[in-house]
């Protein structure tokens, strides 16, 4: 297996994680998946590498990307980790269908890894044929892009591509790779893995390595280290406050789907809300809801937790401590910022917290729609219109809403802004479209059957979230019947 394309002559190749060795990963050389065509290419962020499309580019990514070929230079790894799954801890979990393909410089000078998922088996695949299948693929590059779009810290999708070979799971399925791209994968688990294994000089080394490559601004201070994880405190609580906020439920909040760096990453489950329901489990297989919606914050905190204890054989017990307190008050103020933008509130009001949890308990009373409310609200005026029916038509109880609103207006009254600017400020951060499961489900319903038009449209409009698209405004609709509740799982 090597590296044979003219294409990718001009990318920086920059290893860094990979020079770290083992025990951290080890070298895996990927299982190529026959028969692969190219089904997305993110041109988008393909360009940020200064590389631009074109067929060669298109046949170079799927030679690569289905396993075929790899980088002489660098080989594929696959990293060790642990973590708490479901609040059970598991000694060793580890890259079980992801690779680390490359470590690449963008076109700004930064560092990117660029993970294969569903490269086969790995070392730490367990039972697992360390494969993934279309219906997953789809979700995750298309979730992980809106989330970008919605400006929600998160991975990236690179490329995904399927295969008429197939991969069994409840059924036989058609398979699938992806490529996603991030500064790092590391996760609370890396660190958690050596701490309970007692390897603590590789773990000073990892701790080391992320300061150095990720929190450089603190390479030179003594307490670099309390330094660092006062950072992922605060990254943490600022995601929290987004993904609640725009209604994103992760599905899956285990320490080792936790970003050290505050992204999203590991898409399973996940859904983002429909009707308003504050213990909404988008995880079929979460049957004692600890990862509904409603638990998302305090579950990120009891993560942070589990974190600080992995880092107890290097640093102080007491300032790990003292920057675990710092959560509580920095989620409450992220979220109550990011709400009073949805409720274009430009100053902060003590009564403001109350308004919006007035609000949130008129949408669950009344199985109203997230996002609709919020999209509807930021086209009314201070004064009372005839468009205030669009905002009161989401609601069942209209007498209930327009009390709301009524309360709503007496708040404007205290701001200064004209409606024009209001309602411009709160289009920009109240969406019209977000990745509904049924949308997701109608694309990878066509897919397995040849079909992608769907998936590439879908794709095309979820780009631009908070731009009205006269032409797709079917796609803001309230989902069908048969779309409410949809079963989502951890399979893929």
């Amino acid at each position: 297996m090597k590296f044979m394309s003219e294409v990718w002559q001009n990318l920086q190749i920059s290893p860094s994680f990979a020079r770290l060795g083992e025990p951290f990963s080890v070298p895996v050389l990927p299982e190529p998946l026959h028969e692969a065509s190219l089904l997305a290419l993110n041109t988008e962020l393909l360009a940020e590498f200064g590389i631009a499309d074109s067929e060669a580019v298109r046949e170079a990514v799927t030679a690569l990307f289905s396993g075929r070929e790899a980088f002489d230079e660098y080989p594929p790894r696959a990293a060790v980790y642990s973590g708490h799954q479901f609040g059970v801890y598991v000694p060793q979990l580890g890259d079980g269908r992801a690779l680390l393909y490359a470590e690449v410089l963008d076109k700004k000078g930064q560092r990117q890894q660029w993970q294969l998922k569903g490269g086969g088996k790995t070392p730490f695949s367990r039972m697992g044929d360390g494969r993934a299948v279309l219906r997953s693929t789809i979700r995750e590059y298309l979730c992980s892009e809106a989330m970008h779009h919605l400006g929600i810290p998160t991975t990236r999708a690179l490329c995904l591509l399927r295969s008429q070979e197939p991969v069994y799971r409840e059924k036989p399925e058609t398979g699938a790779t992806m490529v996603r791209v991030s500064p790092t994968f590391l996760r609370f688990g890396n660190f958690q893995f050596f701490a309970h294994t007692g390897q603590h000089d590789a773990l000073k080394t990892l701790l080391d390595f992320t300061v150095r490559e990720h929190f450089a601004d603190y390479l030179d201070e003594p307490d670099a280290g309390i330094l660092l994880f006062a950072d992922v405190v605060k990254r943490t609580a600022d995601l929290i406050a987004q993904w609640q906020a725009f209604g994103f439920a992760h599905g899956v909040m285990n320490t080792d789907n936790m970003s050290i760096l505050g992204l999203t990453i590991d898409y399973g489950p996940f859904g983002f809300l429909d009707a308003f329901e504050p213990h909404f489990i988008c995880n079929h297989s979460d049957y004692h809801g600890r990862y509904a919606f409603d638990e998302q914050p305090t579950i990120a905190y009891w993560n942070l937790c589990r974190f600080a204890e992995s880092l107890l054989p290097l640093l102080s017990k007491e300032a790990l401590g003292a920057e675990l307190e710092k959560f509580e008050p920095r989620i409450i103020d992220s979220y109550s910022k990011l709400m009073r933008s949805k409720l274009g509130l430009s100053t902060e009001q003590d009564d403001d917290r109350a308004l919006s949890a007035s609000l949130q308990k008129l949408m669950a009373d009344n199985a109203a729609d997230y996002t609709r409310s919020f999209r509807t609200l930021s086209h009314l005026q201070q004064a009372p219109r005839d468009c205030d029916r669009k905002f009161l038509d989401e609601f069942a109880d209209r007498d209930a809403a327009s009390q709301w609103l009524a309360l709503w207006r007496q708040r404007l009254q205290r701001e200064s802004n004209s409606d024009e600017t209001r309602q411009q400020q709160m289009l920009a951060v109240n969406p019209k479209y977000i990745l509904r499961n049924y949308l997701a489900q109608q694309a990878i319903a066509a897919a397995e059957q040849g079909d992608d038009e769907p998936f590439h449209r879908l794709y095309q409009l979820l780009r631009h979230p908070f731009d009205e698209q006269a032409e797709n405004e079917h796609y803001a609709d309230l989902p069908p019947d048969w779309g409410r509740h949809l079963d989502i799982s951890c399979s893929s």
